[in-house]
């Protein structure tokens, strides 16, 4: 396989890491960059020492013209998805997207339609389902002498923006560019953990919480859900704009309990954990409790985002040389998550009444 020829849709803050994890990999050729700026892209590439062969543009459609190009990173807000996303699939472009995905699950639908016509790879951004610690976790669940049957799955993801009334600096205060606000942006992270806990089996009922918070420009600042499945299992979780940092995780079994407490983003990008606790019983009701509890420590050379784009280019790659086809997973699951958030802004939108999916 050769290497995977990639261009990006413009200049956002967010890029600058997954730029630095292609840099890393050799099975990737970063040759192209679009921004409505040519000056802006000149400067993007200098800071983010994007290669000097790179073609560099004053517009997305100049990459997406590039015959150099075999698949592009869209890191635009979220209301330019359906353009350019269905540009690049008309362009016979794979497309690496940022998540929250869509707005709506038609929008999604309709631009997954054109990828799937042309016979493309897709991909949303979630790097933390690409970190090996993910893959541990799962055979842990999977251990029903560990932690037995799953009955419940938390997930919580706060941080503090700064929110200030007249929010407009930053995209994610902006209706048409992010309308979903904290439940798209850092919501997403928590929805897809809890169904990635559940074998990405869907819930039946959805179930915003009381006390949602809106910016004086209309987007949800701070929420939180409950997702309910047939046989009574559950699914919760919490995410806010408005407080400390939190990226906590937890995996309830009648058995045992996984923990992690930084889910999303690890601490440090080349040795992370997770704790593992059983046999939780009363030492003495009147003074607390005990447990036998493991630290499992997880080692990787390489940061999530690298990882994630790896196994994006190795996708990419089997298409291009003939030896692969396009795997449709990234795509149902990207599809489940949006799905859930769209319910959960519908609960919200229906003073917290269940929605059944």
């Amino acid at each position: 396989m050769g290497r995977v020829r990639i261009g990006i849709l413009g200049c956002a803050g967010i890029a600058e890491k997954l730029i630095r994890g292609m840099l890393l990999l050799p099975e990737i050729q970063i040759t192209a960059l679009g921004s409505r700026s040519l000056t802006k892209a000149q400067g993007y590439a200098a800071k983010n020492h994007i290669p000097v062969d790179a073609k560099l543009y004053d517009s997305y459609d100049g990459v997406l013209d590039d015959p150099n190009v075999d698949a592009v990173y869209i890191p635009l807000p979220t209301g330019l998805h359906l353009e350019w996303v269905t540009k690049a699939a008309e362009k016979k472009k794979h497309v690496l997207l940022e998540k929250p995905v869509s707005h709506t699950i038609e929008e999604l639908d309709a631009f997954l339609g054109v990828i799937d016509r042309n016979h493309l790879q897709f991909m949303d951004g979630t790097m933390f389902m690409h970190h090996p610690r993910l893959a541990q976790m799962h055979q842990v669940l999977h251990n029903r002498d560990v932690v037995g049957d799953i009955q419940e799955v938390i997930a919580m993801f706060i941080t503090n923006l700064g929110v200030q009334p007249g929010w407009t600096s930053d995209i994610r205060g902006q209706p048409h560019l992010d309308g979903l606000g904290c439940l798209g942006d850092i919501g997403w992270y928590c929805t897809r953990f809890v169904l990635w806990a559940y074998d990405f089996q869907m819930p039946k009922t959805v179930t915003a919480h009381p006390g949602s918070k809106l910016s004086d420009t209309g987007v949800l600042t701070s929420c939180g859900a409950s997702f309910e499945w047939p046989d009574g299992r559950m699914g919760t979780f919490r995410c806010s704009f408005l407080g400390d940092m939190v990226m906590k995780a937890i995996c309830v079994g009648s058995k045992g309990t996984l923990e992690i407490d930084d889910f999303v983003i690890p601490r440090q990008e080349d040795v992370c954990s997770y704790r593992v606790k059983e046999a939780a019983t009363w030492q003495d009701r009147s003074i607390g409790w005990g447990a036998r509890e493991e630290v499992h420590q997880v080692m990787t050379s390489l940061p999530q985002e690298a990882l994630m784009v790896q196994e994006f280019a190795r996708l990419v790659g089997g298409i291009l040389d003939g030896t692969g086809k396009p795997e449709p997973l990234w795509s149902t699951i990207a599809r489940n998550t949006q799905i859930l958030l769209n319910a959960v802004k519908a609960s919200i939108e229906s003073y917290c009444q269940p929605i059944t999916l």
